[in-house]
């Protein structure tokens, strides 16, 4: 087994090989252009791919270290540990934060698994724990059949108020969704990635053909937007954004349904909606209301194995822990 990082020539072959978007090759680029280094490293059997993976380096002002994050990779091993130390130690970095796209499986010990490899589950995760999984194989009166009888009602209610849903790959719609998506961060006061990133990911995306909008509109106005992404024969709902107006005509339910249908049509398997609260939600949890919307779809409940960290430098994993959790309560204070 031989452990390298994966030429620009062997994309396609890398593409093949990960299972998830972040882990693209595409997403990959973007990252690279908001400035962070990326690495994409393969595990090489001969001229075979087993398996391959890409990172994202964060250098952290005033201490002279950076942080890794390798997200909705491959399960960890001992070949994997020890090719991301190497990395590390070269890299002068602190430690290197893992989620796995790995879903628990109830007949393996997935923590003894992981801590046996030097991990240790992480303080803070930047990806949920679970995750709605819906199966797009499944024939649309299958789907509509299996929603909760709320969420099918609210559908219709949508479109026998003439709501119109459409995707679009045109710039003029995509800022439509950024208008929405900001005055939503704004009113719900939670912290969204900036519109340079927006523009970032739809630039890099949709040139390779996996980005498109979708917008609801209601007597010609927008009310709802999502981004939507694609890769391998998943489609994933990562961002989105509404008005305050006409909540009445339940447009968010039917966009998620057109969402749906869109997947079908491209032959997708799986609509990822891009994490859920736990089996045992808080009714009191300010993300109860946006868990509830997407459980009324009836789509699997996923849970993964976690967040872990690879720590390479005790010292400053402990102080950079602690300066991230100090800043974050001082942003929320501004957002109070």
């Amino acid at each position: 087994m031989i452990v390298r990082e994966v030429l620009d020539k062997e994309k396609a072959l890398y593409n093949k090989t990960v299972t998830h978007i972040i882990q693209s090759w595409e997403w990959g680029e973007f990252r690279k252009k908001t400035g962070l280094e990326v690495l994409r490293l393969g595990h090489f059997e001969g001229s075979k791919l087993e398996l391959a993976y890409q990172m994202t380096f964060h250098p952290v002002p005033f201490f002279k270290q950076s942080v890794g994050y390798f997200p909705k990779g491959p399960m960890p091993d001992a070949v994997m540990i020890k090719a991301l130390k190497d990395v590390g130690e070269k890299r002068n970095v602190a430690f290197i934060k893992i989620e796995p796209n790995v879903v628990v499986d109830r007949q393996k010990t997935n923590d003894e698994r992981l801590t046996h490899l030097g991990l240790v589950p992480s303080k803070k995760s930047l990806f949920t724990k679970y995750n709605f999984l819906l199966d797009l194989t499944k024939s649309e009166e299958g789907l509509l059949a299996a929603m909760h009888p709320k969420t099918r009602y609210n559908i219709g209610i949508a479109q026998k108020r003439g709501v119109e849903v459409y995707s679009s790959t045109e710039d003029h719609d995509f800022n439509i969704y950024l208008k929405l998506y900001f005055e939503t961060t704004k009113r719900q006061k939670y912290f969204g990635h900036t519109p340079n990133y927006h523009k970032l990911v739809w630039q890099t995306l949709k040139a390779a053909k996996m980005a498109r909008v979708m917008i609801a509109k209601y007597q010609g106005k927008p009310l709802v937007a999502w981004m939507l992404l694609n890769f391998g024969d998943n489609l994933y709902y990562p961002y989105g954004g509404s008005s305050v107006f006409h909540r009445e005509v339940m447009a968010s339910n039917l966009l998620a349904w057109e969402a749906i249908r869109l997947g079908k049509k491209m032959g997708l398997k799986t609509f990822d909606m891009w994490g859920a609260l736990g089996p045992d939600a808080d009714p009191k949890d300010p993300w109860y209301g946006f868990h509830r919307f997407k459980a009324g779809y009836a789509p699997a409940h996923a849970e993964y194995v976690g967040t872990y960290d690879l720590v390479l430098n005790p010292k400053f994993y402990n102080l950079l822990n602690i300066a991230d959790k100090a800043r974050w309560m001082y942003l929320k204070a501004l957002r109070r």
